[in-house]
């Protein structure tokens, strides 16, 4: 699949099977996502988020406490650190605090650089609604 943000390949993300047949897609270069099947959405492509409200922390027993970093995608933190059961929280990563890791705050600043500024809106990235049954 080719990302529609900046038109390079897409990694598909190894799910396990789910009664919507969602499979999710991420670019490597821009990290933009795009959603295909689930319940709602025949297609669906998250908007452009900046860095201090895209990044969920990433949470592994093997991760510093002093040190938080943002998890990515493929289950790697921004900064490339790969660790087995390395997985998303809940909370939101936020690369102005002190604590923030400080490559991946680099890698999320050069991310978002990647991002053109005319697909920044909220509704630049469109999405297909599955039509539902009456």
């Amino acid at each position: 699949m080719e990302c529609d943000v900046c038109g390079r390949s897409m990694l598909r993300w190894l799910l396990e099977p789910n009664r919507w047949a969602e499979e999710i897609w991420s670019c490597c270069w821009c990290f933009a996502a795009t959603h295909v099947g689930g319940e709602w959405f025949e297609l669906s492509r998250p908007p452009y988020a900046p860095p201090d409200s895209r990044w969920e922390t990433a949470i592994a027993e093997e991760l510093a406490p002093d040190s938080v970093h943002a998890f990515g995608s493929f289950e790697k933190t921004l900064c490339g650190i790969k660790l087995p059961g390395m997985s998303p929280s809940d909370y939101i990563w936020l690369p102005e605090r002190p604590s923030a890791c400080s490559d991946c705050r680099k890698a999320a600043l050069v991310i978002d650089e990647r991002w053109p500024r005319e697909l920044r809106d909220e509704h630049a990235r469109i999405s297909v609604v599955k039509q539902l049954p009456n």
